[in-house]
């Protein structure tokens, strides 16, 4: 413990910042567990508590005007950049953009606390056009919130704490090796999980933009067309005529309107995941002329020359 004082004291505080800073950027360098060290150690040296919130905020705003402006400029294809590198590409945007699209600003009080959410939350802020002071108030109340509930947990269960980081101290290469391999556990579980339902959702038909448009152009009835793309979307148009629908609203309304109807499903998301999703949703309720649409959105704005497919967002 007194190495770990001793730590604390002269790297401690630049241990903090550059941790914070890091994670928040983006990096899988978890930070939270620093600060609660950092609230346990300040049990022993209080004036650390106060440096610690302080610069913790500071590395917070940093990185999050960093992807706000990032977002501003560089738009939905942040966004793809930012999930390519999760394990969850499906679910990753849509769930930030269903966060903001429900509570705007505000999803920054949260963002912090789910994983993954925080960069890309911020990012969507940019997009949508958050005015920057508006933005900069909820970035540094969330931050506030994130890093000061670490701390708080560090001093109040410091004892604990102590017991514990002397105990690692003393086993530290068995330690390191623990939580190394409980990382590369949880990493091959997620990958293991993710493999197992990109073949589940390859069985869903696809169909490509040019046999999309032969379905319209042709003498028949006109296939549905469902957009699944979360409900806040930046403002992005899509296909003409597309019905919005959400995987997590009850589906039966739907089914009824379709009747036997072609169905056609598009989302903006890799593999066109979300678009097989409700597939397999809808296929459950009896419904079963559906497709999903090869590329989506992306693909059918490429083909129609829309906008460039750089500026395309999710």
């Amino acid at each position: 413990m007194n190495d770990l004082q001793q730590l604390s004291e002269s790297h401690g505080m630049l241990l903090v910042f550059l941790n914070v800073l890091l994670e928040q950027l983006g990096l899988p360098i978890p930070a939270w567990p620093t600060l609660i060290v950092a609230g346990a150690l300040a049990m022993q040296n209080p004036p650390l508590l106060g440096a610690s919130v302080v610069l913790a905020m500071l590395a917070c705003v940093i990185a999050d005007l960093a992807w706000y402006f990032a977002g501003q400029r560089y738009g939905g294809a942040l966004l793809r950049t930012i999930c390519k590198i999760s394990l969850s590409q499906d679910t990753c945007v849509r769930q930030g953009l269903n966060l903001y699209g429900r509570i705007g600003p505000r999803a920054l009080l949260v963002s912090k606390f789910l994983p993954g959410a925080g960069a890309l939350v911020t990012t969507v802020a940019g997009i949508s056009g958050t005015p920057l002071p508006v933005f900069f108030r909820y970035s540094l109340a969330g931050s506030f919130i994130w890093a000061g509930s670490a701390l708080l947990i560090g001093q109040l269960f410091a004892d604990a704490l102590t017991a514990v980081l002397d105990l690692l101290a003393r086993y530290a290469l068995l330690a390191g090796i623990g939580i190394a391999a409980a990382l590369a556990l949880f990493i091959a579980w997620k990958y293991f999980k993710r493999v197992q339902l990109l073949r589940r959702t390859a069985r869903v038909p696809r169909i490509s933009v040019d046999e999309l448009r032969a379905l319209q152009d042709g003498e028949n009835t006109l296939p549905v067309i469902l957009d699944v793309r979360p409900s806040f979307n930046g403002g992005v148009q899509g296909i003409p005529g597309a019905i919005n629908v959400s995987l997590e609203d009850p589906l039966d309304d739907l089914v009824l309107r379709l009747g036997d109807a072609d169905i056609v499903i598009y989302c903006a998301c890799p593999h066109e995941l979300s678009a097989a999703l409700l597939a397999e949703k809808l296929g459950k309720h009896g419904v079963t002329r559906i497709q999903a649409l090869t590329g989506g959105l992306d693909a059918w704005r490429l083909a129609n020359e829309w906008l460039p497919e750089e500026d395309a967002q999710f």
